[in-house]
C-alpha cells in the first residue's frame, strides 16, 4: 500500500514537471515569434546610425506610437524620427509628380542650402519666388541630444511657417513605412497664399526679352490704327516690358488655359476706342493657342476697323465668342431739339441701346472715360439730357456720376452675379505734349518708359467710378490700370497710327491708343489674374 501511495506522489509530480517544461516551450516559441515580427521597426532605427554623417532636416515633431501586438506603447523623440525620415526617404525615393513637397528632395535642398548653418535656437525665412516653402538645414552629430518635450513644441511653434506636419505610422510586420501628410500646400496653393491680398497696381516694368506673347504677322486682327511695325516704326523695345509687382508675381498668360475657362462662354467688352484697343490684344493673345486659324472667324465678316464698333469673335473649338460694342458713354448718345435747332446730347439717365446685346454675357469688361474729355463733354451747354429734358449747363463731373449710376443699376438689375463677372476699367493715359490731340499735340520723341511719374494725380473719374462701384449690389472687380500705364509714354502710336480721321492734319499723332504688341497685353494678363484667382476660390469652397 506505501509503495502504491508513493508511486502515485512520484507520477504526480512527474507530470507537473513535465507540463512546466511544455508551457515554458511554448512561451519561449511564441515570445520568439513576437519578436521576430516586430524587428523591422527596430532595424529601420539601428539602420539610420550609419548616416550621422549626412545633412537631414531638423524636422520639430510630435512623439509618436509604435504599436505592438500586446498593446503597449513607445514614445520616440523627435530626434529618432529625424532619423526614421531620413531613412524612409532613402528607402522610398521619388514618392510622386504632383507638385507636393517629396521627401527626395532633401538632397536638392540640403545643396541649395549648403552654406546655411542653422543653430538650434535660430529659425530662417522661407525661400520666397519658388512657389515652395523650404525648411532650414542642420548637420546631425553623434553627440546630438534628445530633446526634452518641452524643447520639441517650441521648435515646432518656430518652425511652423517653413515645414510641413508628417505623421509616421510604423508597420507590425514587413510593409512599407507609409507616411500621412497634413496641412500640406501644393505649389499652387501656396502661390495662391502668396498672391492674396497683393497690390497688384504698385510695382515696377522689368524688360524682359521673351515678350511679346504675338507678333503683328501672327494675329491678322490689330486694325491699321494699332500695327505701329506695320506702319514702319522701327524700334521694338516697347513690346519688350513686363510689369512686376511690388509683393507677388503675377502669372504670365496662358492662353489654353484661358479658353479653357471660357469654353462655351461669352467674353464681352463694352466701351470706348480704347476698349476696342484691349479687345483686340485678347484676340491677339488667344491666337497662340488655336492650331488652325480658319476656327476663328467673325460672326459677320467684316474687317476690323477704326471706324467701326460691334464684333463678335467665335473660336470653333471651344465653342466661345470674345466680343466687342462701341459705347463710348455707356449711356444712350441721341438728338434733340432746343429751340428752333436739332443736337446732340447725352442722355445720362439711360443706358447705351445696345445693351440688351450685353446681357446674359458671361465675362463683361466695361469702360468709359476717354471720351469725357472732349469739348462738348466737358463744356456741358445744352448737350445732357435727363427725363426728356435738356440741361442749359452741367459740370462734367456731376454728369459723370450720374451716368455711371445709371450703368451701376443696369448693372443691378439685369446681371446675375452667380453666371456672370463683371469688371470696369479705369482711364487708360494720354501723353500729348505740346497740345491736345487736336492742337498738335505729340509724343514721338519717346523710345522708353518714363523712369517716374512725379506729377501724375489720380483722375477724378476714377475716384467717382470707385464711389459708385461700393455702392452697388453686385460685385465689380476694378481693373486699376492708370497709374503702371502712366509710365508707358513709348507705347503710343505717335505717328505710326495712322489716324483716319481726315479734320485734322495728317502730321497729328495719336498719344491716346496703344501700339498691339503693347500695353494692352498687360490689362489683359491682369485680368486673367483676377479670373484666375476667382476661379481658384471657387474651386476651394
Amino acid at each position: 500500500m506505501e509503495r502504491q501511495r508513493s508511486f502515485s506522489v512520484k507520477s504526480t509530480r512527474f507530470l507537473v514537471f513535465s507540463f512546466t517544461i511544455s508551457f515554458s516551450l511554448i512561451f519561449i516559441t511564441f515570445f520568439s515569434i513576437w519578436g521576430v515580427k516586430s524587428t523591422p521597426s527596430i532595424s529601420i532605427y539601428q539602420q539610420t546610425h550609419i548616416q550621422l554623417n549626412q545633412s537631414v532636416f531638423n524636422l520639430s515633431l510630435k512623439p509618436f506610437t509604435v504599436p505592438s501586438l500586446t498593446d503597449f506603447s513607445r514614445n520616440f523623440s523627435a530626434t529618432e524620427v529625424k532619423y526614421l525620415i531620413l531613412t524612409d526617404a532613402q528607402l522610398n525615393g521619388t514618392e510622386n509628380t504632383t507638385g507636393f513637397l517629396q521627401f527626395s528632395d532633401l538632397k536638392d535642398f540640403q545643396r541649395e542650402e549648403n552654406d546655411t548653418e542653422v543653430r538650434d535656437n535660430e529659425v530662417s525665412k522661407p525661400t520666397i519666388g519658388t512657389g515652395i516653402e523650404r525648411a532650414p538645414a542642420v548637420a546631425p552629430s553623434i553627440e546630438m541630444e534628445v530633446q526634452s518635450d518641452e524643447r520639441v513644441e517650441e521648435k515646432k511653434k518656430t518652425r511652423a511657417a517653413t515645414v510641413e506636419k508628417i505623421e509616421i505610422e510604423l508597420p507590425t510586420n514587413n510593409q512599407q513605412i507609409q507616411k500621412k501628410r497634413i496641412g500640406t500646400y501644393s505649389v499652387r496653393k501656396i502661390e495662391e497664399k502668396r498672391t492674396r491680398g497683393c497690390d497688384i497696381t504698385k510695382g515696377r516694368w522689368v524688360y524682359d526679352e521673351s515678350y511679346p506673347l504675338y507678333t503683328n504677322s501672327s494675329c491678322p486682327f490689330i486694325d491699321e490704327g494699332f500695327n505701329c511695325m506695320s506702319n514702319g516704326r522701327l524700334d521694338k523695345d516697347y513690346m519688350k516690358w513686363k510689369w512686376q509687382p511690388q509683393e507677388c508675381d503675377i502669372p504670365r498668360f496662358n492662353a489654353t488655359k484661358m479658353l479653357e475657362s471660357i469654353r462655351g462662354k461669352r467674353l464681352v467688352f463694352v466701351g470706348d476706342s480704347i476698349n476696342r484697343n484691349q479687345w483686340e490684344s485678347m484676340l491677339c493673345m488667344l491666337m497662340g493657342a488655336v492650331k488652325d486659324p480658319k476656327k476663328v472667324y467673325e460672326t459677320h465678316r467684316r474687317r476690323i476697323t477704326k471706324g467701326r464698333g460691334n464684333y463678335s469673335f467665335k473660336f470653333v473649338d471651344y465653342k466661345c465668342t470674345v466680343e466687342y460694342y462701341v459705347s463710348h458713354f455707356l449711356v444712350h448718345e441721341g438728338k434733340a431739339r432746343v429751340g428752333q435747332k436739332r443736337v446732340q446730347t447725352l442722355r445720362i439717365d439711360s443706358l447705351d441701346r445696345g445693351s440688351s446685346r450685353w446681357r446674359g454675357a458671361d465675362i463683361l469688361i466695361f469702360n468709359t472715360a476717354h471720351w469725357w474729355s472732349h469739348y462738348k463733354t466737358k463744356a456741358g451747354i445744352n448737350y445732357y439730357q435727363e427725363a426728356g429734358q435738356v440741361l442749359p449747363r452741367l459740370d462734367v463731373s456731376t454728369a459723370f456720376r450720374r451716368a455711371l449710376m445709371t450703368w451701376a443699376s443696369w448693372v443691378d438689375k439685369n446681371i446675375k452675379p452667380s453666371k456672370t463677372q463683371v469688371f470696369f476699367r479705369n482711364s487708360a493715359p494720354s501723353h500729348f505734349r505740346g497740345g491736345q490731340w487736336n492742337s498738335g499735340g505729340h509724343c514721338r520723341e519717346a523710345t522708353q518708359p518714363l523712369n517716374k511719374t512725379s506729377s501724375f494725380m489720380y483722375p477724378e473719374k476714377n475716384v467717382i467710378a470707385e464711389e459708385v462701384i461700393k455702392q452697388m449690389k453686385t460685385h465689380v472687380t476694378l481693373l486699376n490700370i492708370t497709374s503702371l500705364s502712366e509710365y508707358r509714354i513709348e507705347g503710343h502710336p505717335s505717328i505710326y497710327g495712322k489716324n483716319p480721321d481726315k479734320r485734322f492734319s495728317s502730321n497729328s499723332e495719336d498719344c491716346s491708343h496703344w501700339c498691339l504688341p503693347g500695353l494692352p497685353d498687360t490689362w489683359n494678363e491682369l485680368l486673367y489674374f483676377h479670373l484666375q484667382s476667382k476661379q481658384n476660390e471657387y474651386n476651394n469652397q
